[in-house]
């Protein structure tokens, strides 16, 4: 690619004019990957990928259309402006549709202090091999484990610019680097597999291989000799690795484009308890090193630290401009967007407010119930917020963890459920979101 980032989305811009639109906005996005997969101490599979991803959304009237192309010819910029305001003067009016003003634009920020790029060098093949082989070979070592079904070490960087005809333009650097390992415990119809890994954004943070590899053998072997639960009413405590899924669903219920719908449980909520009265929930996309951080959102508008539960209370929704002009209110600074696609409000980075009990506490406390570890399935109705999914994990009596629970299902309704929350003080804080381990204190159990 002979052309920067900027000279595209300018040349985007350009074009859409040329063409006839209205207003536009450019988004163009050049990433890098690779990834090796380890099996049986030998290389089983490695992929390097490069490219350059180009978008552009016009704006006829209050009619808007979005393109997007793989190639960067002038011939294709030139044809895709052309057809994206074709497109757009097909389209149905949207009286919400448009660009920010300009006076809403970020006007100062400083991409260094997020550090979301790792200078250090691209690793090469043979050291993510290395890495796979190692989390591998710490897996195999741990009694109890079979085989390792998959080992994997990927590294990737990608470069964003974003550019409007309202006058914004900005951009900023990623990378990223993972190690993960899936093992197996047991043998023939015995057989149990869990996994372990670890993403940061950089490389002197990631966690050793040793480490992910013991882990998931351990996680493995803790599984084997599942018993069903007996069906009933019990204390549910949701491991720090699934628990963020709880507040997911209260991310979701929030988010301005449900309100905007009418589809969400909270509904109606706006000022009122969802949490315990000693919790809350805040975003804070400036966060350095964290996978959710950017400097502004995808309509360059300024990113801000905001309670989205305060003291329990719930005080906004979660909006882009779109969004925010249906339900009468201003963006939050939560666009994301892509290039084959126009923004939509998203979560950028939050932590809920950690417990001062550990995780073993709330075992000892909770007596006799479930210790979630993993689920499968889900039956969320997005009007009432009751909830249904199949899980498996540990279970709990008189305190202590005594065998492996496969194949139930727990249930409960989201606003019950979150209201009566107890948090841990567990909570990884590297994490996009840093959610602790939760222990609901009552929840339908079917087992057997």
């Amino acid at each position: 690619m002979t052309r920067s980032l900027e000279a595209l989305t300018d040349q985007l811009l350009d074009a859409a004019r040329t063409a006839g639109a209205d207003a536009a906005d450019a988004m163009a996005v050049q990433s890098t990957s690779v990834s090796v997969d380890v099996r049986g101490g030998a290389l089983e599979h490695a992929e390097r990928s490069e490219g350059v991803e180009i978008g552009l959304r016009v704006f006829v009237g209050n009619r808007v259309a979005n393109v997007s192309a793989s190639d960067i010819s002038e011939r294709t910029i030139a044809q895709m402006s052309e057809r994206a305001v074709a497109m757009a003067r097909e389209a149905p009016k949207d009286p919400y549709a448009g660009l920010a003003d300009p006076e809403q634009l970020v006007q100062d920020w400083d991409v260094c202090v997020l550090e979301l790029s790792d200078p250090t060098p691209e690793p090469d093949a043979a050291t993510l091999e290395h890495d796979a082989a190692r989390a591998e070979a710490a897996a195999l070592e741990q009694d109890g484990v079979s085989q390792v079904s998959q080992t994997s070490a990927a590294y990737g960087a990608s470069q964003v610019h974003i550019a409007a005809s309202n006058g914004f333009a900005g951009g900023y650097a990623r990378t990223d680097r993972g190690i993960s390992c899936v093992a197996i415990a047991g043998t023939g119809n015995g057989m149990e597999r869990d996994y372990s890994g670890d993403g940061r954004i950089f490389q002197a943070d990631l966690r050793s291989p040793e480490e992910i590899g013991r882990e998931a053998a351990e996680r493995a072997v803790a599984r084997l000799n599942p018993r069903k639960p007996r069906t009933g009413t019990y204390p549910v405590l949701f491991d720090e690795r699934v628990s963020s899924t709880l507040i997911g669903h209260l991310l979701s219920a929030a988010n301005g484009a449900a309100i905007a719908r009418g589809s969400s449980w909270l509904l109606g909520a706006l000022g009122e308890s969802v949490l315990p009265d000693d919790l809350s929930l805040i975003e804070d996309p400036h966060r350095a090193r964290c996978s959710g951080s950017r400097p502004f959102d995808a309509e360059g508008l300024p990113t801000t630290r905001r309670a989205i539960v305060d003291a329990g209370v719930l005080t906004g929704w979660t909006l882009d401009l779109a969004t925010g002009r249906k339900l009468g209110m201003p963006s939050t600074g939560n666009a994301a967007r892509g290039t084959s696609s126009g923004p939509s409000p998203s979560i950028w980075n939050v932590a809920l407010t950690q417990g001062t009990a550990s995780r073993a506490d709330l075992i000892r406390d909770m007596g006799t119930g479930l210790l979630v570890t993993s689920m499968i399935g889900s039956t969320i109705n997005p009007n009432t917020g009751d909830y249904s999914r199949g899980a498996s994990g540990l279970w709990v009596e008189n305190g202590e963890v005594v065998h492996a629970v496969n194949e139930c299902t727990i249930a409960g309704n989201l606003r019950d459920m979150l209201r009566a929350i107890v948090p841990a003080n567990d909570a990884r804080t590297h994490l996009s979101r840093v959610v602790p381990s939760l222990l609901v204190p009552g929840m339908t159990l079917a087992g057997s």
